[in-house]
């Protein structure tokens, strides 16, 4: 408990807080303090598409409050969230009936993946919009694990549950997504005879 702001102040608390009293600033803080990752982790899944990826995080919120009575507290407050968002994303794109393919276009090009220490915050910001643009590319099943393994640190078994796909299928995807994410990150001068 927070005793200046007389709200609690861990995750466990302030959910308590919203199933007990039905406490609304209890909510907004449990709101504020998680929304971004979830909002990211959206985007990234959906390939940059700003507007489900704010439908997907309100979903996810509707979700977890309705579910929160059954929270069992085995995984951080953060990380059931993430897996509901996860389900919510997987939901928008089997809606979008079609994967990203359609977008693959090997011939475009981006600046280089790694800046070193002397690159400007300017140039480490472009570095880092080519690298989410180029994850936006990539086919969903690629990028779903992609940002699941890589950006979120999911293991594969994990990933593999939550996706319905084989650990293998994780892996080889894995591959598969850092290898054309390299395709697409490498200047056309540097790409090899």
């Amino acid at each position: 408990m927070n005793p200046e702001a007389g709200i609690p102040s861990s995750d466990r608390e302030l959910a308590e807080a919203v199933l007990r009293d039905g406490e609304e600033r209890a909510f907004r803080t449990l709101y504020r303090r998680h929304s971004p990752r979830v909002y990211q982790l959206a985007l990234r899944l959906l390939g940059g598409d700003v507007r489900e990826a704010e439908d997907v995080t309100q979903e996810t919120w509707l979700r977890a409050i309705g579910g929160l009575g059954r929270f069992r507290w085995e995984a951080a407050f953060g990380t059931w969230l993430g897996r509901i968002a996860v389900h919510v994303a997987k939901d928008a794109l089997r809606r979008r009936g079609r994967g990203r393919e359609d977008l693959w276009d090997p011939e475009l090009e981006f600046e280089s993946p790694v800046p070193s220490p002397a690159h400007s915050a300017a140039e480490r910001l472009a570095t880092r919009i080519d690298l989410e643009r180029a994850i936006a590319l990539l086919p969903d099943g690629y990028r779903a694990v992609l940002v699941l393994h890589d950006v979120e640190g999911w293991p594969h078994e994990s990933i593999a549950s939550e996706l319905d796909i084989a650990v293998g299928t994780s892996k080889s995807q894995l591959h598969r997504a850092r290898r054309s994410l390299r395709a697409l990150l490498v200047p056309a001068a540097e790409e090899p005879a």
